[in-house]
């Protein structure tokens, strides 16, 4: 055989996988900060607690004219004497439980703390530890497209987030590799459709009016704006028309959840959808997003075919304390502004509504006893049913430099969640007073702030330093809500 022929043959099978890959586009981008924190609870505070069974039996029992009756004991050392206003199914279903928790509370209602919270103040590199707030988005990707002939175009892209960090050093795994954005689909002049793993449209919706993404300050580390970039993803993106473009988003979980394992009734095509409007022209920025997660993603098989039945005990007839099951969707609403880059001006405003959260529907025991011996028992939701977020946030930028300063703040809901259908065990145990003292505790706001200095060495490199505070009503709170911070960060972002 010819020699030369062979030579070219040669050549050309090596050059085939350049030519196919002639349309691939290597990115990505590496940070690093340096960061000191004073954050409070990092250790959580206990309170001071007893099991049912610490109460002992009634020493009296009265009748009174509504049909209830009122139980007499003592606990404790000392014999305190407490008092309990129930049936006797209900008593009986309060003492046989060794999982409630029972909270014993000062004069002015709030829990006695038996050990108290320990604060971390020390130094990290970027968010690992006790150290809070959010990384810097460290990945790396490939991505390219295909041309199909009449303006249509196979697209592709693969994105692999990673960190250099991690919380057992020296001989940690360096955080690990985690799936970013990664898809296939096809693009052309009636907008992108893809497949795979993606952020949805509210999360697209406003990430580019975060001044501080990827830093200490981020929407989602310190306000606490619920993004979510999830699996099993069918989106369509429009073009723009005179700005104007609309993204819509639905998930086909196959049975998958949001953490809670596998689920046999998590099976519809729209297991959660997004929807998305947003105004993109010159300076001018406006979005509007709604999304929902099926109340399915938040449950196991068994916990959502038992149903809310589930939570009914057999016995008495009375709601469980304790139940999973989460019967309400849970949703979101999402408003952004901005005027960008105006004469150097940037000014950002979010709000966010988010109702029915799954914790807020998740109820955990609690029994509180008060200052004079009273004993309430009842149930407490892991965390609010609805909370409001809002956020507004300015930068001026001059020559390679920016200024730049937020504030946010939440409003949680009542976390008693007094409706009818999770409630009932709280009315009929006659929670009352004792959880309008607690409220307090429970449904505390949040407040946060920041403010930076960005000085850009070249399109693709960044140095900036910031002060972040976060201060949350929660601390020291029975329920263990993230405590309050505050943390100075020193960093440095590449682009490739």
């Amino acid at each position: 055989m010819n020699k030369k022929l062979i030579s070219v043959a040669v050549a050309a099978a090596l050059a085939a996988p350049a030519a196919a890959m002639a349309e691939a586009t290597i990115y990505g981008t590496i940070a690093g900060q340096v960061t000191y924190e004073d954050v409070d609870n990092v250790i959580a505070p206990t309170f001071e607690t007893m099991s049912p069974a610490q109460l002992g039996a009634p020493q009296t029992a009265t009748a009174n004219p509504d049909g209830s009756v009122t139980y007499t004991g003592v606990y404790g050392p000392n014999n305190t004497p407490w008092s309990f206003v129930s049936s006797a199914a209900q008593l009986e279903q309060v003492q046989g439980d060794g999982n409630i928790q029972i909270i014993m509370l000062d004069e002015n209602g709030q829990p006695v703390v038996a050990t108290r919270g320990q604060d971390f103040k020390g130094w990290g590199v970027n968010q690992n530890g006790f150290l809070e707030g959010e990384n810097p988005a460290n990945r790396f990707g490939f991505k390219g497209s295909e041309d199909l002939g009449n303006g249509l175009k196979a697209i592709y892209q693969i994105e692999l987030g990673f960190n250099f960090g991690d919380d057992n050093m020296p001989g940690g795994g360096n955080g690990g590799i985690s799936i970013r954005n990664s898809f296939v689909g096809l693009a052309g002049s009636f907008g992108t459709a893809l497949v795979g793993r993606h952020d949805t449209p509210m999360k697209i919706s406003t990430g580019k009016l975060d001044l501080f993404s990827d830093t200490i300050g981020d929407y989602n580390g310190t306000v606490g704006f619920t993004d979510y970039r999830l699996d099993n993803t069918i989106a369509y993106i429009s073009p723009s028309f005179s700005g104007f473009s609309f993204m819509g988003a639905m998930v086909a979980p196959g049975g998958g959840t949001a953490g809670s394992g596998l689920n046999i009734n998590s099976d519809s095509l729209a297991g959660a959808y997004s929807l998305a409007a947003i105004y993109n022209n010159g300076p001018f920025y406006a979005s509007a997003a709604y999304e929902s997660l099926s109340s399915d993603m938040f449950m196991g098989t068994m916990t959502s075919m038992d149903g809310a039945g589930g939570c009914i005990n057999e016995a008495t007839g009375l709601q469980d304390f304790d139940c999973s099951y989460v019967g309400d969707d849970a949703t979101q609403w999402r408003f952004g502004l901005g005027l960008l880059d105006w004469n150097g001006f940037t000014l950002t405003a979010i709000y966010a509504n988010e109702d029915n959260r799954a914790a807020g529907q998740q109820r955990t025991s609690l029994a509180v006893i008060d200052a004079d011996g009273n004993i309430s028992v009842g149930t407490t939701p892991l965390g609010p049913d609805e909370q409001q977020l809002w956020q507004v946030q300015a930068g001026y930028a001059f020559g390679n430099n920016m200024f730049k300063a937020m504030y946010g703040s939440v409003d949680r809901g009542d976390t008693r969640a007094l409706d009818a259908t999770r409630s009932e065990a709280l009315a009929i145990n006659n929670i009352g007073g004792i959880a309008d003292a607690l409220s307090t505790d429970l449904a505390g706001d949040k407040s946060t702030w920041a403010v930076g200095f960005d000085h850009n060495f070249s399109k693709r490199t960044k140095a900036y330093v910031l002060y972040t505070n976060v201060d949350d009503d929660n601390d020291d709170n029975i329920t263990g809500y993230t405590a309050s911070w505050s943390g100075f960060s020193i960093g440095v972002t590449h682009k490739f």
